[in-house]
This record gives C-alpha cells, sequence and structure tokens, in this order.
C-alpha cells in the first residue's frame, strides 16, 4: 500500500487539511441548527420549547451513531496504518450493516416512545404536541442521518475530509433552503410548522447521505464497499466496533440524559426556561461544532500515526490541536458575554425570556475554554481505543458534577445560579481528562518507538 498523507504531511500542515474542511463543514451544520430553531421560534414560544424537549432524543440518534462511527474509523484508520487493506474493509462493511441495525431501533422507538417522552419533561398539551410531531418524523426518517455519518466516517477515517465538508454541506444548505418554505408554507407548498422543520431536516440528512455514497465509491478507493460484504459482517469485526464505539455512544447518550434532566430541572421555574436552554444549545453548538470538527480531523491521525508507531507526530498532532480549541472557545465566550442579548434576539425572545437568557449564556460561556482542553484530551482516549476513559470523563462532568450541581442550585429559588452548575462540571471533567491523559501518555504514546 502507499503511503497515506496522515503518516508523512507535516503534522501542522495535515491538521489543517484534515479539520478545517470539516471545521467548516460542521459550522454550516451549527448554522443550520440556528435557523432551524429561528424559524421554529416564529411559530411560537411553545413550539421553540417543543423542540427543545425534543432534543435529547435527538441526540440519543446521534450518539448511537456517532459512537458506531468512532470504533469503525479507529479499527478501519489503525488497519490502513498497518498496511492491512482487507481489514480495514471489513471494518467499513461492517459498519454499514451496523448503520441499517441503529436505524431499525429507532423506528421502532419513533412509533411508540415519542409521545410518552414529550410528556415527561411538559404539562402543557400545546408543547406536548409540537414536540412529539418534530421528534416522531425525526426519529422515523432518520436512515439518511446514519447513512450520512457513516458515509463522512469513512471518508474522514482515510483523510478526504474535504469530501466529508461536501456531504455535510450539501444536506445542510437542503436543511437551510427547505425549512422556510416547509414551515411557512412558501412557493406554494402547504404550512407544516414544526413538522415542516422536521421534513426538513431529514431531507437534508438524506440528501447527505446520498451524496456521501456517491463520494466513497468514486473517489475514497482505500476503502472497498461490498453489498455482499454489507450483508454478511463480520462477527468479530461487530464485537471490535462496539467494543470501541459503545463506550463513546453512552458518554454522548449522557448527555442526551443530561439534557433530559436539565429539563425537568428548569420546568420547576417556567416553559421559558426550558426555551432559553433550548436556544444555548442551539448558539454553544456555532462554537462547540468547530471544535468538534477539529477532534474529528484529530482521531484519524492520531489512530494512522498510533498504527505506525510515530510518537513525534502524535505529540505534536495533539498539541496543535489543543492551542487550535483553546482559541476558537475564547472566542466564544468573548461573543456570549458581550452580545448575549443580540443572540438571543435571534430566536424572537421575550422580554422575560431575555431576563432569563442574558446572564444563562455569560455565565455557561466562561466553562468554553476549559472544554476545550478536554475535547481534544478525550480525541486521545478515542483514537487509542481507551473510550472507557472518555466515557468515565462524561459521567464525571454531566451526572457526577452537573445535574447534582444544578439541582441544588435550583433549591435557591433563582434560575441564575443553575448556570453555575456548567463551569463546576467543566472542572471536574478536566480534572479527569487529565488523569487519563497522563496515564496514557506513559503506557502507550511514550513506549512508541519513533
Amino acid at each position: 500500500m502507499e503511503e497515506n498523507k496522515m503518516g508523512v504531511l507535516p503534522v501542522k500542515k495535515l491538521i489543517v487539511s484534515m479539520a478545517v474542511p470539516m471545521m467548516i463543514s460542521m459550522l454550516v451544520q451549527a448554522l443550520y441548527n440556528i435557523v432551524d430553531s429561528i424559524f421554529v421560534s416564529k411559530v411560537a414560544e411553545e413550539a421553540l420549547t417543543g423542540v427543545t424537549l425534543a432534543f435529547p432524543l435527538q441526540m440519543l440518534m446521534i450518539s448511537v451513531g456517532s459512537g458506531m462511527g468512532v470504533g469503525m474509523n479507529a479499527i478501519l484508520s489503525r488497519a490502513l496504518g498497518e498496511k492491512k487493506q482487507d481489514r480495514a474493509n471489513a471494518a467499513a462493511n461492517t459498519g454499514l450493516f451496523l448503520t441499517v441495525m441503529s436505524y431499525l431501533v429507532f423506528l421502532i422507538i419513533g412509533i411508540f416512545v415519542s409521545r410518552p417522552f414529550i410528556n415527561s419533561q411538559t404539562n402543557k398539551a400545546v408543547i406536548s404536541d409540537y414536540g412529539t410531531t418534530y421528534i416522531t418524523i425525526c426519529t422515523t426518517l432518520s436512515l439518511g442521518l446514519f447513512f450520512q455519518m457513516t458515509f463522512e466516517r469513512l471518508l474522514q477515517s482515510t483523510g478526504k475530509t474535504i469530501f466529508s465538508m461536501v456531504s455535510q454541506l450539501t444536506g445542510a444548505i437542503v436543511n437551510i433552503i427547505l425549512d422556510p418554505i416547509l414551515i411557512f408554507g412558501l412557493l406554494g407548498m402547504p404550512k407544516l410548522g414544526v413538522a415542516g422543520a422536521a421534513y426538513a431536516t431529514v431531507a437534508g440528512q438524506t440528501v447527505a447521505g446520498i451524496v456521501g455514497y456517491f463520494l466513497n465509491v468514486n473517489f475514497n478507493k482505500e476503502v472497498q464497499l461490498s453489498i455482499k460484504e454489507v450483508l454478511k459482517p463480520d462477527v468479530s469485526d461487530i464485537i471490535k466496533i462496539y467494543e470501541i464505539g459503545i463506550p463513546s455512544m453512552i458518554m454522548m447518550s449522557i448527555g442526551s440524559v443530561m439534557t433530559y434532566l436539565m429539563n425537568n430541572i428548569l420546568k420547576t421555574f417556567s416553559d421559558t426556561a426550558q426555551a432559553v436552554f433550548g436556544a444555548y444549545f442551539k448558539l454553544q453548538s456555532f462554537i462547540f461544532m468547530p471544535v468538534f470538527g477539529l477532534n474529528n480531523g484529530l482521531i484519524p491521525v492520531l489512530a494512522y500515526n498510533y498504527g505506525a508507531k510515530s510518537k513525534k507526530r502524535i505529540n505534536e498532532a495533539v498539541f496543535f490541536s489543543m492551542k487550535m480549541a483553546f482559541c476558537i472557545m475564547i472566542l466564544g465566550t468573548v461573543l456570549f458575554c458581550s452580545i448575549p442579548k443580540l443572540l438571543l434576539g435571534l430566536f424572537d425572545a421575550s422580554d422575560y425570556m431575555i431576563k432569563i437568557g442574558v446572564p444563562a449564556l455569560r455565565i455557561i460561556s466562561l466553562s468554553f475554554p476549559i472544554a476545550a482542553i478536554c475535547i481534544i484530551l478525550g480525541s486521545t482516549f478515542q483514537a487509542f481505543a481507551k473510550s472507557t476513559y472518555s466515557l468515565i470523563v462524561s459521567v464525571s462532568r454531566q451526572l457526577i458534577a452537573l445535574i447534582p450541581a444544578a439541582w441544588l442550585l435550583s433549591k435557591t429559588g433563582n434560575v441564575n445560579n443553575v448556570w453555575w452548575a456548567f463551569p463546576i462540571a467543566e472542572i471536574a471533567s478536566l480534572t479527569a481528562s487529565l488523569f487519563f491523559y497522563r496515564r496514557i501518555k506513559k503506557n502507550i504514546i511514550d513506549t512508541l518507538d519513533k
């Protein structure tokens, strides 16, 4: 096999070439998430709240697809680094089989679980109807989402992030165009409201999945896809993918649990507090998505150079990425602290929503720079098949620190105090991340030959 660019290109240039296209595409991804909510908020504040309550189940879908992709990506990139083409192909085709299985699970969830899930977070029928409509469509038509994530992971694992960017951009653009058309009934289309936002979302995901497939078949020659192999998955690969991926799935699913529990804590104050939390999540994605794009670009670089036993390249990649992530998050903190009212105004915020939301954005954003370090350190856990470490860190941050702190602070009767749970949780996350990174550096990185 010819040497992949991840083993020979100068590290800083490699990280930029791998990560920047993914950062741009994830920025657009964040943009359409924000645009989606902006249009929904113009239907009614209750509509925005309903979509907010649907978010944990959406996160769960993304967690399952992404976790499976992490496992597939780590095995595939390492196999390429070791020049084992058959192993790389087997991992890719097994990943496609698991993609279909994941969709079938959420098809069932969408049919039977959607309304009870939304009802558990609100007592208002109008909010329940909005949320149930939105999440039922997103789950039962989620095949495009799962294929989009898998095909993009395949492109990322071989360093072809420019094509991954094309797939994501295409899906995002389709979503942004269809949002106002389907929500408000433009160009002769029926006025669908919140349902229109959901249909626009799944349409964008489906188009992105189709584009991702054709890009892999035509341009990703380092991995050969075969329907025959997909229908006959390698059981050992399924086990290995989930050994690496399940901790990542659980880690991301914990975020879903966190948002669900936070919605219930905020419910004791008002529906508007839940809407503020939803608006924050959409806004923070515009800051976090580029860092996650950097993280996704970094993982295959680390995995490849782990297989190639290149200690120097691994260390350089980690610290350069950490500097980039920290700068992005500092910028996010500055924006959230300086123009919070303007940001909330994007969601047609009422005076009461602004009153709650301004201190919320300022307080939570203080945790962004700490989060940058944690995200990059977490990429080493995934690249070196130590996803259990990521799981422990995530549990420490969101369930052991954030939710208990938020609950205790809610007992003060002041919703503004609840937001301080986020900086508290990020400090706990940093402590755990540094502990595990030291172990990986000592036991894995420092033992490599080159």
